[in-house]
């Protein structure tokens, strides 16, 4: 019998580690696939990327920009996708004020400054208790580097480039499920309750005591919702 696979879609200056513990939890049920969003500079590029990888069928599962990406597969191929999650993401494209902070960070770094790029974005990622976690601080430093100032350069113009996801928000029909961290520094209670309100049945789930790196910063606790989700969802 074919098990069921699970293709991952990370945020900017994200590697697969940030999903290290779903695979030590999963893989023993699941095929495990991460999508490669380094060598694109749109979100479309990142889309097709990913589904010519990926298997006929699959349970998505999608970090921030990987929402973006998400989004744009919907659009293109949603009779491949099983279910949906989507993590500490949102579905509007940038405002001028959101562009233009973008553009600063593109700016630094083409003038060789990544290394304080990551480190001004760092505080918004982890929940105010653990901005001195040694360990988690350094794995999100080290996927940071592992990115490099190039790749993250095509991810920030992608996502300057990305489509309004919301108009097509109500033609998602796959179940589809929401996780935020409660202190996430990036996305809000209300860009969460604009895609439960656009995606008909969609569900949220808030982890307390966590920022915008659930998958790291409370692994037990997003391994164990993700488990469940993917029981309901491949019935």
């Amino acid at each position: 019998m074919t098990r069921p696979t699970l293709v991952f879609a990370s945020g900017q200056l994200l590697t697969e580690d940030v999903w290290a513990p779903q695979v030590v939890a999963l893989a023993d049920d699941y095929d495990i696939f991460v999508a490669d969003h380094g060598q694109d500079d749109t979100i479309a590029g990142m889309a097709v990327r990913l589904l010519d990888a990926a298997p006929p069928r699959f349970h998505l599962v999608a970090h921030a920009m990987g929402g973006f990406t998400a989004f744009e597969v919907m659009r293109r191929a949603p009779e491949r996708v099983i279910s949906l999650v989507l993590i500490a993401t949102l579905a509007p494209n940038d405002g001028p004020a959101q562009t233009e902070r973008r553009q600063g960070y593109i700016r630094l770094v083409e003038a060789g400054n990544f290394e304080g790029v990551v480190e001004e974005r760092i505080p918004m990622l982890v929940h105010p208790d653990r901005r001195g976690d040694a360990a988690l601080l350094g794995a999100i430093r080290r996927m940071a580097s592992d990115t490099g100032p190039e790749r993250f350069l095509g991810q920030q113009r992608a996502i300057i480039s990305r489509a309004d996801s919301r108009p097509g928000l109500a033609a998602i029909t796959v179940p589809t499920l929401l996780i935020r961290g409660d202190h996430d520094g990036i996305t809000t209670p209300a860009h969460q309750d604009e895609i439960l309100a656009g995606i008909v049945g969609s569900r949220l789930e808030v982890i307390e005591g966590c920022g915008h790196l659930p998958t790291l910063e409370k692994p037990e606790e997003t391994n164990a919702i993700f488990r469940d989700w993917l029981a309901r969802a491949s019935i």
